[in-house]
């Protein structure tokens, strides 16, 4: 039996995301992915589908419906993979308990706003020039690692080389023999 891989999108969706389909030809073998949409989980309804107004839908209580949403639909231990906002809304409902045997992040946008961890297994991965991630301090004070690619900024997950290296992480957790 497969390990369950819930896979968070970022704020866009399934809208702009062909990107997602790379880390799912890697995993699908090996997990039983459930793939949420962002926007969906957030109940996000924009009339012009920019940038701005989907960020202000997120802010304005959409985080918040998209966390309960998740706390709603998931309630067996599963690996979590998530990018930007969803990394957000995936650290958040961790934070409220939602069951998680691990949580794997990419550029979550807003974690540097919470003051604790949850408690799971966590991979935070942030590009070195991402604007959005968190300082040494926010790391120091909820007592959080992250790793940092250098030459990288906010949308790093969609770059094949990072594709290949989570999902190899990813894999390592499903693959490797207990000792």
């Amino acid at each position: 039996m497969s390990e369950k891989l819930i896979v968070v999108s970022d704020m866009w969706g399934a809208k702009k995301g062909l990107w997602i389909t790379s880390y799912f030809g890697y995993l699908q073998q090996y997990y039983d992915i459930e793939f949420y949409d962002s926007q969906q989980l957030g109940n996000i309804d924009v009339a012009i589908s920019s940038e701005e107004n989907v960020h202000k839908a997120f802010v304005d209580g959409g985080i918040e419906t998209a966390v309960n949403n998740l706390l709603r639909k998931e309630n067996e231990p599963a690996h979590y993979l998530a990018f930007s906002t969803g990394g957000t809304i995936a650290y958040k409902a961790a934070l409220k308990g939602l069951p998680m045997k691990s949580l794997t992040a990419i550029s979550a946008t807003r974690i540097r706003l919470e003051n604790k961890k949850p408690k799971t297994d966590l991979n935070l991965i942030f590009g070195e020039r991402d604007e959005f991630k968190p300082d040494f301090s926010w790391t120091q004070e909820v007592g959080a690692d992250l790793k940092v690619v250098s030459n990288f900024g906010h949308m790093l997950y969609s770059d094949e080389k990072i594709i290949s290296d989570v999902c190899l992480e990813l894999l390592e957790k499903v693959t490797k023999k207990a000792v």
